[in-house]
């Protein structure tokens, strides 16, 4: 429904009038109309008389939209309607377009028979609407008679063929006036040099209103900030834009978010620049000569530090730092983060905030950690909310309430299916009171190898060694570990693994894509996990795709097995004295729901041992990898096995 609210047409042309007439240089060339508007400060005409009016309805066979004939009884046609009409029509010169240009032909060339009715219906509008350019720079403007709402009022289509654009509806007559007005102030807001400043009531309105904003926001009021920024940017108000951009990424959105007008300011480049640089990156088909269109107008230094910051966020070794109290909180979050604790990163961050200190005062919040690659990963759209309402920058306001944690605490999530349907088997190891870090020792042979009788050379040892490799997500560090693989076996399962924390007291090692299960070959870790020590071993593939389902538990403990069940094709094995919370008979029946028998099984794991995996981490964040000794057993003599080994282009494996 249209705002009831009465417009006041008079007082809106009059103010544009004298806003238009204000912002002409007085030495520069125009025509005799537009001096005339100038000197009369008047870019409308005499109103329409109620006879005039009736006259132009009963010449087109219909009755005006109730806001286009408001606007006819104050001005009878307008000039300079934007940046792109210089007349628009009044009671004489609207008409029916009747497909004049030849535009519903060429729209119809793009519907076949799939097109749904309202392509159809938008194909059709050259046909129908009425037109209201008369002079323009290849600008129409049509009202449609068959988009009606119920007050009556007709939408507003804009179409201009070098903006290569679908047309663009507003919703009447009104509103597409003032879309009109705040074009015209985009379009003056930049001025060049020689041309008056284009300073009026209201651009001060506007100007007051950002500064309120500014302040709105830092005191948490981030939905009121943005509506008046957004009003602002609609104007093309210097800051608006930059101050909204800054809202809008930390609630996840980056389509068209540059910060403009803040991200060449040198006092902000350290918090604006990775943002800009890394939603680039994360688009690279992009030509990254298209980074200094957004960067136009900063100084040379400043866009070498924009394509170096490009560089670290594309090879993952960004590092995002800030000062005092919050600085520190940084540090402290990024080293949760690497062992998976994102739940307590965002607490540290969030518990820091309040003592944040913006660079410079259009800076509404920190803002350089979405890119940094432990940090980024923490951003949701909720916690982006409760960031930007939380008080910050020295103002004062009310501490909203903490958004929920992303980890469900407990190892059943993983029984949920993922997007793609992509996580149907995977394996772990929990080791009670062992950091992460220990976790390689455990469970490698610590020589480079892992336990295989192949050579070694130096890039497959390396790719396989007990150090662990920097963060990464799971599927870069797959993908690292194959490309400087040399060797594939038939007989060997090295298992690469994320490492972390798994609740209170334990460390895991997690395998996201595990190779298939071989139940005659397969060898638990768990005795060798367990030095000293409790450990478990989970590998499921209740779900799997390929081959029959199957489920593993294995529980070890000072290096030696302590119970453990085996289900594949149907039967049970088992061994040692199984806990009742745990034995298979609970949960391995008919297996009609394989999916809640694996639940169930993980819940009860989790119960018995206390122990959790974080699921945020391992599905959006970046932990630590290394790749274990195999999970299966050497072949027996008899067995047969194939091994592949590749040599770098130039090299020749030795004789013999």
């Amino acid at each position: 429904m249209t705002d009831s609210t009465a417009f006041d047409w008079r007082t809106f042309l009059l103010r544009w009038s004298e806003e238009w007439a204000d912002s002409l240089p007085d030495d520069a060339a125009r025509g005799e109309a537009d001096e005339t508007a100038r000197r009369t400060r008047r870019l409308g005409f005499p109103p329409a008389s109620a006879e005039r009016i009736a006259a132009m309805e009963e010449r087109l066979g219909r009755r005006m939209p109730p806001s286009y004939r408001e606007f006819l009884e104050v001005s009878d046609g307008w000039r300079h309607a934007g940046g792109f009409v210089t007349l628009l029509a009044g009671t004489e010169d609207a008409r029916w377009h009747t497909n004049e240009s030849g535009l519903a032909d060429v729209f119809e060339e793009y519907l076949d028979a799939d097109s749904s009715p309202e392509e159809r219906r938008a194909a059709d509008l050259w046909r129908r609407a009425l037109q209201l350019d008369v002079e323009s720079d290849v600008t129409y403007i049509l009202m449609d008679p068959e988009d009606v709402d119920e007050d009556g009022e007709w939408a507003v289509y804009t179409w201009a063929s070098w903006r290569a654009e679908p047309p663009e509806r507003h919703v009447n007559f009104r509103e597409f006036m003032r879309d009109m007005h705040r074009e015209f102030h985009r379009l003056r807001a930049h001025r060049s040099d020689g041309e008056p400043v284009f300073a009026n009531d209201t651009t001060r309105r506007l100007d007051a209103l950002v500064e309120e904003a500014r302040l709105e926001a830092l005191r948490g009021g981030w939905e009121r900030a943005a509506k008046g920024l957004d009003e602002a940017k609609g104007y093309g108000r210097a800051r608006a834009a930059g101050l909204g951009d800054q809202i809008r990424r930390l609630l996840g959105r980056t389509y068209m978010v540059y910060f403009d007008g803040l991200v060449t300011d040198p006092r902000y480049a350290s918090e604006l620049l990775p943002p800009l640089v890394a939603e680039h990156a994360a688009h690279s088909a992009r030509d990254d000569s298209t980074l200094v269109f957004q960067l136009r107008g900063a100084a040379d230094d400043l866009v070498s530090l924009a394509y170096a910051t490009l560089d670290q966020v594309r090879d993952g070794t960004y590092r995002y730092t800030a000062a005092g109290p919050f600085g520190e909180a940084v540090e402290r979050a990024r080293e949760l983060t690497r062992w998976g604790d994102t739940d307590g990163a965002w607490r540290t961050l969030m518990a820091a905030l309040p003592l944040w200190e913006p660079l410079g005062p259009d800076q509404l919040a920190p803002l350089g950690w979405v890119a940094d690659p432990a940090l980024g990963p923490l951003l949701t759209p909720e916690r982006g909310r409760e960031l930007l309402s939380t008080p910050r920058g020295g103002q004062a306001g009310e501490t909203p309430r903490p958004t929920a944690g992303l980890d469900p605490g407990d190892l059943a999530w993983l029984a949920a299916p993922d997007p793609g349907n992509n996580r149907t088997s995977y394996r772990f190891v929990l080791v009670e009171g062992a950091e992460p870090q220990e976790l390689p020792a455990r469970l490698t042979d610590g020589n480079g190898n892992s336990g295989s009788d192949s050579d070694s050379n130096s890039a497959d040892a390396n790719a396989h060694s007990p150090v662990l490799n920097e963060p990464m997500t799971f599927w870069e560090a797959r993908r690292r570990s194959a490309h400087s693989r040399r060797e594939f076996s038939s007989y060997d399962d090295r298992a690469l693994m994320a490492v972390g924390r798994a609740g209170t007291g334990w460390s895991f090692a997690f395998d996201g894509d595990p190779a298939p299960f071989d139940r005659l070959r397969f060898v638990s870790p768990a005795g060798s996990a367990s030095a000293g020590t409790r450990a478990v071993v989970v590998w499921s593939g209740l779900r799997s795709q390929h081959g029959k389902p199957f489920f593993h538990l294995s529980v070890a403990q000072d290096g030696a097995e302590q119970y453990a069940f085996t289900y594949t094709d149907g039967e049970i094995q088992r061994s040692g004295e199984i806990p009742q919370a745990l034995t298979p008979s609970r949960f391995f029946g008919d297996l009609e729901d394989a999916a809640e028998a694996e639940r169930s099984l993980l819940e009860a794991v989790s119960e018995e041992f206390g122990a959790s995996l974080p699921r945020h981490a391992l599905v959006k964040g970046r932990l630590h990898t290394f790749t274990t000794r195999s999970w299966t057993r050497p072949p027996k003599d008899g067995e047969g096995y194939l091994v592949i080994r590749m040599h770098p282009t130039g090299t020749r494996p030795a004789e013999g």
